[in-house]
């Protein structure tokens, strides 16, 4: 009887990633971390900078437009530098632009406009690399922990930022150096990743060959549809939430300094939700059930915001923004485990995330829109929760590798 065949080291590496050297990993995660923390800041400065600021309503409908276009507009970007470049010299790459764009919005109301297009499409090139960074440079079971990481830094980075815009903004009477904080998280990102330049991907052994591993194209297939389905109807979800949830508030009977309160614990609950969710479910090989919790969690929010009393909203955010973080990072686990080489990641990642955004564009308006035609919130955030179930039976495929 023949003997079985020996695993080769490109197939154990696929499997559960590559051994990391103590000082190569504590690089790592540190550019890793320095990244994550920089990529939602600037989105993050213009809600608390509007009152202080006094930008107009049109001015504030589109920043908060851009972001989700331009992040959905320029994912495909991402897989043109990272074939070109790699992952860490794109995300090095991004890293810089993120920088010539935070300062770029310091430069009036053209530079901020122009800045955060700059900003979104660096991010966009960051959203897609990061979960192939991740399947390609960490052990397998070090997945969930180091998605989570990425979304618990993202909010974390995020808050800080927001939390101290409007002392600089009254303290030096401008709201252009509270945007210009911007830099310093966006330096630290460049810097962070700068290590990385030095990596080179391990040769494959002799005798496994260097063809890729052949899958149909990605739109083909029921997999990345939903995984669309999933991250894009989460990703409006939550930036409906993030640009009505202070009027939501404020018309359900609180002030405006509560509504402001309440921004700020919706944002400490997605940094808990993501975190928590990516954690859980890379355990497993089946996240069925972690997408319909994250689906159940999301709808108590909002129906919690649609019947409870006023005097228990915040909870009701806090419950809100534990289901929208879940749902903002458990796409990157589900493309590492459904995802069947780099390049499989890659894919998933960017179609995803290009028509994830750009649907989530049309978010904001669409309940701004169902607002001023019934005169309250209550249609919107219904609309809303009847979509999260609707869709969250075409997103379970996302969810298993099919026997």
């Amino acid at each position: 009887m023949p003997a079985p065949p020996t695993e080769t080291l490109a197939t154990r590496r696929a499997r559960t990633g590559p051994p990391l050297a103590s000082g190569a990993s504590a690089l790592l995660v540190l550019g890793f971390v320095l990244m994550s923390l920089n990529t939602r800041v600037a989105f993050g400065q213009i809600g608390p900078l509007a009152p202080v600021a006094g930008f107009s309503p049109a001015a504030l409908s589109v920043l908060g437009l851009l972001p989700p276009l331009c992040m959905g507009a320029f994912a495909p970007l991402a897989a043109v530098l990272r074939r070109r470049l790699s992952e860490e010299r794109g995300l090095w790459w991004a890293s810089l632009v993120l920088v010539a764009g935070a300062v770029l919005r310091m430069l009036g109301m053209p530079g901020l406009f122009a800045g955060t297009v700059v900003v979104s499409a660096a991010t966009a090139v960051v959203n897609v690399l990061i979960p192939v960074l991740v399947r390609k440079r960490f052990p397998r079971e070090r997945v969930g922990t180091m998605m989570g990481v990425y979304a618990l830094s993202m909010g974390v980075g995020s808050a800080l930022v927001a939390a101290v815009v409007v002392p600089t903004a009254q303290a030096t009477g401008s709201w252009q150096p509270a945007i210009g904080l911007a830099v310093i998280p966006a330096i630290l990102a460049a810097a962070g990743m700068t290590p990385q330049l030095r990596h080179r991907p391990p040769q494959p052994a002799a005798g496994t060959g260097t063809k890729r591993t052949g899958h149909p194209h990605v739109a083909r297939t029921a997999l990345a549809w939903s995984l669309t389905a999933f991250f894009g109807i989460q990703t409006l979800a939550f930036y409906t939430t993030l640009a009505w949830l202070p009027s939501i508030l404020v018309q359900a009977g609180l002030g405006r300094s509560a509504a402001g309160t309440g921004q700020a614990l919706l944002i400490c609950g997605v940094a808990v939700g993501g975190f928590a969710a990516p954690v859980l479910a890379a355990k497993r090989a089946d996240q069925r059930p972690h997408i319909l919790v994250t689906v159940l969690v999301c709808v108590i929010g909002f129906a919690g915001l649609l019947r409870a009393p006023a005097g228990t909203s915040m909870v009701w955010v806090v419950i809100l923004g534990m289901g929208l973080g879940a749902g903002q990072a458990l796409p990157g686990v589900l493309y590492a485990h459904r995802g069947r080489d780099h390049d499989h990641v890659a894919a998933l990642s960017t179609m995803a995330q290009t028509c994830g955004f750009l649907l989530a564009a049309t978010g904001p308006i669409l309940a701004a829109a169902l607002h001023t035609a019934t005169g309250t919130w209550t249609a919107p955030l219904t609309a809303l929760t009847a979509v999260l179930l609707v869709c969250s039976a075409a997103s379970l495929r996302a969810g298993h590798d099919p026997k």
